[in-house]
């Protein structure tokens, strides 16, 4: 199309040209042809000048004519140009559009395939979780079995020795000196024991500011509990007086030995069920403190727990010596924490709201050997 313009505009500027060079030609004729007039006769000089001005006109005419249908065509070819490009804007505007339809379309699909594989994820997760908590649920129910059926032998046990003691206490007494050596050991030990609670507490409230700067709010909560039972047990130390005269643990006689740290020691009932309490507080308190590091996050060290540390939850200053109480306090502690930590019943049970350390595994930590 542009070929067949430039031809148009070549041939109409060959035109123009021609009738110039034409007219050129005819005007050196024409005064020729003046010329020779005169010498024949004079009064023709004046009529031919007057003869060639209308077709000079003409001639002038005929070149602004040509060179308006030049413009014209100029203009047309312009105007053509200006639609042309118009219409191919407007077709890219229309692919852009189509484009970013197409682009809105599959973002819409995406997400929705998206959402829909969430879904699907989700309800796999939540299937799996519930299998998971059915297991546990399971699992739970004939840990608690056994751990009942483990008390109750423990329990039948203990009744049974119980009772054998009793018959042991019947035959044989201690003296007079004795008992008063052993209440003068008593008192001696509640006076240190007294003085030592007012200083773990100090202590274990400066541990405590350090467990909320590290935002281990769940081992916090859980030393925060046991600074309140020592401050129980610091009220009723304080406000208990003790009737050392009818108190059988200082008249019976040792019914059991037992090793601690290559030395063996001697204690009665009433000491031996003070070793046992201390075993389960300490698996008590293990448990907690395991189950609270769990939950914070932390990596596991029952030796960094101030109540791994203090070993005297529990301890009402009587029948047993601290150092043995807390011995074996950290002993259940050691146990419990690590059975909190990895969630799981290896060394004890749960029941009715307290923990407690299993028969077998009791028997062991005590080694209690019997003197008769």
């Amino acid at each position: 199309m542009k070929t067949v313009r430039a031809v148009i505009v070549f041939v109409l500027f060959l035109l123009v040209g021609s009738g110039v060079q034409l007219w050129a030609q005819q005007e050196p004729q024409q005064e020729e042809k003046q010329a020779k007039p005169e010498k024949q006769a004079k009064p023709e000089k004046q009529a031919k000048p007057e003869q060639q001005q209308p077709q000079q006109e003409r001639g002038r005419e005929q070149n602004q004519q040509q060179q308006e249908r030049v413009q014209q065509e100029q203009q047309r070819e312009h105007n053509q140009q200006q639609q042309q490009q118009r219409m191919q804007e407007q077709r890219q505007q229309q692919n852009q559009q189509q484009q970013e339809r197409a682009q809105q379309e599959n973002q819409q699909n995406q997400q929705q395939q998206e959402r829909l594989q969430q879904q699907r994820q989700q309800q796999l997760n939540q299937q799996q979780q519930e299998r998971i908590q059915q297991q546990s649920q399971r699992n739970q129910a004939q840990q608690e079995r056994q751990q009942q059926l483990n008390r109750q032998q423990q329990q039948l046990a203990q009744q049974q020795w119980q009772q054998q003691q009793q018959l042991h206490e019947q035959q044989e007494r201690l003296s007079q000196q004795r008992q008063q050596e052993l209440i003068q050991q008593q008192q001696q030990r509640l006076v240190e024991y007294r003085q030592r609670l007012d200083e773990q507490q100090r202590r274990l409230q400066e541990q405590t500011s350090i467990l909320q700067q590290q935002r281990r709010m769940a081992q916090y909560r859980f030393q925060e509990e046991y600074l309140e039972h020592l401050r129980d047990q610091e009220r009723r130390l304080r406000e208990e007086r003790h009737d050392y005269d009818n108190d059988p643990y200082f008249y019976t006689a040792p019914v059991y030995r037992y090793n601690r740290g290559g030395a063996y020691y001697e204690i009665n009932q009433y000491g031996a069920d003070s070793l046992r309490q201390a075993v389960n507080y300490g698996y008590e308190e293990g448990f907690r403190a395991g189950a609270a590091d769990r939950e914070d996050g932390w990596r596991p060290d029952y030796r960094e727990s101030y109540a791994f540390q203090d070993a005297t939850y529990g301890y009402n200053g009587y029948y047993v010596d601290p150092e043995d109480y807390r011995y074996y306090f950290r002993e259940g502690f050691r146990r419990g924490y690590e059975d909190g930590y990895s969630d799981q019943y290896q060394y004890g049970y749960y029941s009715n709201g307290s923990y407690g350390v299993l028969g077998n595994v009791l028997s062991l930590i005590l080694n209690l050997q019997s003197l008769r």
